[in-house]
């Protein structure tokens, strides 16, 4: 696998596989990689003849007071791990070399509407500091197809609308959430957890199990959703949101049939997220 910093090594590198007609995957990372990145490459490695890797910690998607000074980065680790998963080209640019000129003045790629509510909410400018830096990869990789994890289920919905709007001639392939075998969803942040907290953890899981059965036998979705709060409170988590929506992410209707529950919770220092399809049987609004 070659490491590459520099923007114009990049280029050209790429330059001669496409030449050669070879199809270039892309697997945008923040680093601190778990087997949930590595399904990710594992996918790409199927659709591509070239494996690109994308490592950067993006400043522009973290809030004030968010974690990106303590945020995990296990660079050797890292490099180790794609290399054994089969990655062609890891590329790991300094802030300096994607943000030449800082974050003031740096051009923005807004998604409207997919990326406002839920974490969007939670964290103001998240998806747009996603948005910019993923339209910078796609710009500079020009990949055939990126693969992205379900997990993150919004900011995959905010990449396939941008890819879309834009009419970038590139395949998104969502990956289905690598669990722990609790059942807790892999992620890089899970290390902020204690011992006790991690014991705690895949209560999340269980909860939006449990409220997806209820959902599907035909309950009520208001007093589901209140109950799946009232149980991660109980079981020590803040919930941040808890919420059913179409697997677009618009609003459910009475019409909606294939649905997606999705939940953020704090745990300690850790935020979590998690979501689960829902098959709806009939009517879902509140009643």
């Amino acid at each position: 696998m070659r490491t590459l910093r520099d923007i114009n090594d990049l280029r050209s590198t790429l330059r001669a596989h496409r030449m050669r007609g070879q199809r270039i995957g892309l697997v945008p990372t923040m680093g601190n990689l778990h087997k949930g990145h590595l399904a990710l490459v594992a996918r790409a490695r199927q659709h591509a003849d070239i494996v690109v890797a994308s490592l950067f910690v993006n400043p522009m998607q973290f809030g004030p007071g968010e974690d990106l000074d303590a945020y995990p980065r296990t660079f050797e680790t890292d490099q180790t791990q794609l290399t054994d998963a089969g990655c062609d080209i890891l590329f790991a640019p300094t802030v300096s070399a994607l943000y030449p000129n800082g974050l003031d003045t740096q051009t923005r790629v807004h998604v409207p509407k997919v990326g406002e509510g839920l974490c969007g909410a939670a964290r103001p400018g998240h998806f747009d500091g996603v948005s910019t830096v993923v339209s910078m990869l796609f710009h500079l990789v020009q990949p055939d197809i990126a693969c992205f994890g379900e997990k993150d289920y919004q900011q995959l919905a905010v990449i396939r609308k941008l890819v879309s709007d834009l009419h970038m001639p590139i395949e998104i392939i969502g990956v289905p959430i690598v669990r722990a075998d609790d059942g807790l969803a892999l992620s890089s942040r899970n290390g902020y957890l204690s011992q006790q907290e991690r014991t705690t953890a895949p209560m999340l899981y269980r909860t939006l199990c449990e409220l997806r059965d209820a959902l599907e036998r035909g309950e009520s979705t208001a007093e589901v959703l209140q109950r799946g709060a009232s149980l991660l409170t109980g079981a020590g988590f803040t919930p941040d949101y808890l919420e059913l929506r179409d697997e677009t992410l618009a609003p459910v209707t009475p019409a909606t049939r294939n649905a997606v529950l999705l939940a953020a919770a704090t745990l300690g220092p850790a935020r979590l997220i998690d979501n689960l399809s829902v098959q709806l049987p009939n009517a879902t609004s509140s009643h």
